[in-house]
């Protein structure tokens, strides 16, 4: 591979983009970030405008014009219709020879894994599970929500803890501490106030996710109801990794399991060990870590990958990431 060879990595999630400029050796030459990546909301081309800026950015300080390869992992790139319709909105833009769309769920795995080898599960706003082997079989969900079987995810877990509490309060459920710590948190005195300020969104929507680390909070206090909740996530996120290995035929190899997105990141101990322990009676052979790196690492190692770059230059864009 020559000099000229660089990638342009893309990281571009719900709330915020990430791009790197890498040249052959490795060296990152400019980063950049940029807003959030949204095609469900603003369309496609508005949202790849959005990715534009940041990659104008970095261009202009690594004084480069154009790339060999664009790897791009993308938000709401869910279907392969997505990545089809998304990669030809990149490829528009001229901004490389080449250009690979992925699920950005993709960039978590690939950022914490050695070779591109591994399951991760991410557990963010939503939850996401994918899977890759180095002969480029991949194994991986929708993820779209209610819709394509999902549970679990941030605002999944917001909802259900508020499920649980009305119902607790009002007689219809067990009693639960969550009717007295959710509503407390927005400074109210009984779920039936919350409710009716998020109705009439006195508190706004986009804030609801903070109720899940109150349900996490009530968890670690002891309420059963609260820690039934965070016990079936964790069987949730065991299930879909093993659903993952098993389609890879991992399953009786050594295997990373990657736990990614803040829910994860935030090592709650009754979810981690419930992790651990569901793993180990399912898929005994995977080895559960949390991923901590940059995923925009992961976009630029996926991009390498592709251009057939040697070990020691993936080495130096993860120390650069790392370091």
């Amino acid at each position: 591979m020559g000099m000229t060879a660089r990638v342009l990595a893309v990281d571009a999630g719900n709330s915020k983009t990430d791009v790197a400029v890498v040249a052959a050796d490795g060296t990152v030459l400019a980063t950049s970030r940029g807003g959030g990546f949204r095609p469900p909301v603003v369309g496609v081309e508005a949202a790849v405008d959005k990715v534009a800026e940041a990659v104008e950015r970095a261009f202009a300080a690594a004084s480069v014009s154009s790339v060999d390869h664009v790897s791009a992992c993308l938000a709401n790139a869910d279907f392969p219709v997505e990545e089809e319709q998304l990669a030809a909105a990149l490829h528009a833009r001229a901004w490389g020879a080449g250009v690979e769309v992925r699920n950005d769920t993709f960039a978590i795995l690939r950022a914490g894994v050695t070779e591109p080898r591994g399951v991760a599960v991410v557990c963010g706003a939503g939850i996401n599970c994918v899977g890759m082997r180095p002969d480029g079989r991949t194994a991986r969900f929708p993820a779209l929500g209610r819709i394509s079987g999902d549970w679990g995810g941030g605002w999944g877990l917001a909802e259900e803890a508020l499920w649980h509490a009305a119902r607790a309060e009002d007689g219809r459920g067990d009693p639960t501490a969550l009717a007295h710590t959710l509503p407390a948190h927005f400074g109210h005195d009984t779920m039936l106030a919350l409710v009716e300020a998020l109705h009439l969104e006195q508190v706004p929507p986009a804030r609801r996710h903070e109720l899940t680390p109150v349900l996490f909070a009530t968890a670690a206090d002891g309420d059963p109801v609260a820690r039934a909740i965070v016990d079936r996530l964790a069987d949730e996120v065991v299930t879909m990794a093993t659903v993952a290995l098993t389609r890879l035929d991992l399953l009786e190899e050594e295997t990373p399991v990657l736990l990614g997105g803040g829910v994860l990141a935030a090592q709650h101990p009754q979810l981690t060990d419930g992790i651990r322990d569901l793993l180990t009676a399912r898929a005994p052979k995977a080895v559960p870590r949390v991923v901590t790196a940059s995923p925009v690492l992961g976009a630029a190692l996926l991009g390498l990958d592709r251009v057939g770059a040697e070990a020691e230059v993936h080495e130096r864009v993860r120390a650069h990431f790392e370091g």
